[in-house]
């Protein structure tokens, strides 16, 4: 009988935070109550074929797996992760409005991460 491979609950290099996208990430948290980190997340649907996104969290769940780094804490379950390796999340800011992109998303799974309907190549629909 062959015991299961312990579970990966810490990210290390599969997603990179740019130094925008960290400041601003911290700059939210540190703004609410209760709030002790971000949940990144995947989801099926849209044009695309799969959209994804980030909420805040008061804390992980059992089949999270957790990046810490410099203050800022990701949450991303095991499911998300798969799709999410080698992303790069940024903070933008054009003209009026600012946003947060994730950049090469989905690019493990040979997905372009983008939804042609949003105008954007880089992964950057919200």
């Amino acid at each position: 009988m062959s015991a299961l491979p312990e579970f990966n609950n810490v990210v290390t290099d599969q997603i990179k935070v740019m130094p925008a996208a960290h400041g601003k990430l911290r700059e939210l948290i540190d703004a609410e109550d209760e709030i002790n980190g971000v949940r990144i997340f995947v989801s099926g649907g849209g044009c695309g074929g799969m959209t994804y996104g980030m909420t805040f969290s008061d804390a992980p769940s059992h089949f999270d797996s957790i990046l810490e780094q410099d203050g800022l804490t990701l949450y991303v379950d095991a499911v998300a992760l798969s799709f999410l390796t080698g992303v790069e999340i940024d903070f933008v800011e054009q003209g009026m409005g600012a946003s947060f992109v994730f950049k090469n998303a989905f690019a493990a799974t040979g997905g372009s991460g983008s939804c042609g309907a949003c105008g954007s190549s880089s992964g950057g629909c919200s």
